[in-house]
């Protein structure tokens, strides 16, 4: 399996250059990683990671899909715009607490009745604000990084844990690119505005 995790971790750092850029082509990567890391997660036992990695395969989908978005101008013309960086509303916050709180709380009993999992907590945790900070990312708001900061501190030691030495490196990388992809984040939106 050392094969497979080194292959995901590769794509997982073109992934991450292309998330700081903010480039679409993230998505592809996006695309590749999930399929491995299904594999390599299982195989550690690590089945919560195995299931958000299917979700990340159709987060991929849908974030290409959302990233272009088409408008109708009005005329036959098409006019492809990229989706600008943004700021979560307000209004959603309360949606994405409850969406964390409910998955965690239904994850951990899967993981607890159904599994041989040895850290059902953590992998749910992680899971769990991984799918909140994956939606995040689909519209593009710029607080998924501090989402992202807490799920990559979490996943080194869980990833160490479970002897995953790679994939634990990319992860501990994942939290410095992460803090300076919200700066960088904030300079783009500046850009845009």
């Amino acid at each position: 399996m050392n094969y497979l995790e080194i292959i995901g971790t590769t794509v997982g750092l073109a992934y991450l250059w292309l998330e700081y850029k903010a480039s679409i082509y993230l998505w592809v990567a996006g695309l590749i990683m999930p399929a491995i890391y299904i594999v390599v997660y299982y195989e550690a036992g690590l089945y919560a990671d195995a299931g958000i990695n299917v979700y990340y395969l159709l987060a991929g989908i849908y974030g290409i899909y959302y990233w272009i978005k088409q408008k109708n101008s009005g005329s036959s013309q098409v006019d492809t715009t990229e989706l600008p960086i943004t700021y979560t509303p307000r209004h959603t916050w309360p949606r994405l607490v409850l969406t964390f709180v409910l998955a965690f709380v239904a994850l951990s009993i899967i993981l607890m009745r159904f599994t041989d999992s040895d850290v059902p907590v953590w992998d749910a945790f992680t899971t769990a604000l991984s799918i909140v900070g994956m939606w995040m990312l689909a519209r593009k708001h710029i607080e998924q990084w501090w989402i992202w900061i807490v799920v990559d501190v979490v996943c080194v030691g869980l990833y160490l844990y479970k002897e995953l030495y790679f994939t634990a490196g990319l992860y501990a990388l994942y939290s410095v690119i992460a803090f300076l992809g919200y700066k960088k984040w904030k300079e783009l939106m500046k850009q845009q505005a």
